[in-house]
């Protein structure tokens, strides 16, 4: 019985562990691309230049809010 109770608390520590694990970093992660986006309106600017376009600010506006959504 008491092998069991001994596996138990072993099994509920390791899913706790991973579970708090899990939503640390997602925070942590949300906040690092908040601070540090992953691009910016210079790359995006050069990127639809490359396409053969010439964006407007407000284009660049528009695409800055879309990929801010997703974070």
């Amino acid at each position: 019985m008491d092998l069991l109770f001994d596996i138990l608390k072993i099994l509920f520590g390791l899913i706790a562990g991973i579970i708090i694990g899990f939503f640390v970093a997602k925070t942590y992660m949300k906040k690092y691309f908040k601070q540090n986006p992953p691009i910016n309106e210079q790359m995006i600017k050069i990127m639809m230049q490359q396409m053969g376009r010439t964006p407007s600010q407000k284009q660049i506006n528009q695409m800055m809010k879309a990929m801010n959504k997703q974070f």
